[in-house]
């Protein structure tokens, strides 16, 4: 049985790693660590988690003995106590962004914080880099909007069809963690749509990092806070090379656009084919947030092509589970050896 630890589980992405591995036939949670809660039953923090007779504890990450090391800590705490914890032999899984960025001048540009401990770490999107995470001994899990961004995208980049993407992202306020501020205070974000960070924020680079390695790519990013608790939608633009010559002036025939639409979809059906947890949505059908409610699947779809050579694809996740725990989970099993599915296969919560 491995052994695992939590740090920081009081949070909404402990709480779905709690809720996840309590049902996984090859783990066992050995501790889950919180300072601010140290001896509190699990239960009174996360009122859904029942009958688990889990505590908070207040433990030193060098005394964690555990085989995987989950750390749920805010960015620029997790780079305190990583080295601690792979120095006693155990495996890390960082949910924070300190260790996603292969540059690390990137990362201090775009956090604002002085990196203390740079350690080589795998960029967890087992999608990409699934033989790098069954070695790894350091999986940086990857932030929630680039989940959705690079997956709706991967391909288009890989083949190197386009040359810009703008990537269109709405997340539900469960995105902005446990503790309350006022831009997800409820009257300010019920019945609105916010857009944030136009051009600035730090998951922009992230998405960059990954599509760019594959081609010339540029991206461009912006988010949207929308009023639901779960999910990131996201819509990518992009104009395909192959249309780049046409004249705006002049539509871009119908069955030029039906054909190539076709092309795209095999393009991604063949990209994913094997990918238990990527699912491609074809015949126009739209991916929607409450389908993958509660789950670890994305849903891609769209794929549409206007009088202008504009391919619109859409990407579904939640944010919670795909976009953060249930990713972690994934890429627990590949480092362990486990089958790939295992405590991460429920379909998503419909209605």
């Amino acid at each position: 049985m491995t052994e695992i630890a939590i740090v920081g589980g009081s949070g909404y992405t402990g709480g779905e790693l709690i809720r996840l591995l309590q049902k996984h036939p090859d783990a066992e949670i050995k501790s889950i660590t919180s300072r601010q809660y140290n001896g509190t039953p699990v239960d009174k923090i996360h009122p859904h988690i029942r009958g688990s007779n889990l505590i908070f504890e207040d433990i030193s990450p060098k005394n964690l003995d555990a085989d995987i090391v989950f750390t749920a800590t805010p960015h620029g705490v997790s780079m305190n106590i990583v080295p601690e914890i792979l120095e006693v032999g155990s495996k890390v899984i960082d949910l924070s962004g300190d260790y996603r960025f292969n540059d690390i001048d990137n990362y201090e540009k775009w956090y604002n914080i002085k990196h203390i401990a740079p350690i080589e770490a795998v960029y967890g999107l087992p999608e990409i880099h699934r033989k790098e995470i069954k070695k790894a001994k350091l999986v940086a899990n990857p932030g929630c909007f680039p989940t959705g961004a690079i997956l709706a995208n991967l391909p288009l980049s890989k083949e190197e069809l386009v040359e810009n993407i703008i990537v269109d992202s709405k997340t539900g306020v469960s995105g902005g963690g446990v503790n309350p501020s006022t831009v997800f205070h409820y009257p300010n974000c019920a019945d609105n749509v916010v857009p944030y960070n136009l051009t600035r924020h730090r998951h922009g680079p992230e998405i960059q990092q990954e599509l760019g390695a594959f081609s010339n790519v540029k991206v461009s990013f912006t988010p949207h806070l929308v009023p639901v608790i779960r999910g990131i939608l996201t819509t990518s633009h992009s104009f395909l090379k192959s249309f780049n010559d046409n004249n705006n002036n002049v539509s871009i025939a119908d069955n030029l656009k039906e054909e190539t639409e076709k092309e795209i979809i095999d393009i991604y059906k063949k990209q994913y084919k094997n990918e238990p947890f990527v699912k491609i949505l074809d015949d126009g059908e739209i991916p929607t947030l409450n389908s993958v409610r509660g789950s670890n699947f994305a849903h891609i779809g769209g794929f549409e092509i206007d009088d202008n050579g504009r391919l619109i694809v859409i990407s579904a996740i939640d944010n919670l589970v795909k976009g953060a725990s249930g990713q972690a989970i994934h890429n627990m099993n590949l480092m362990c050896g486990f089958k790939e599915e295992t405590a991460i296969d429920g379909y998503g919560m419909r209605p």
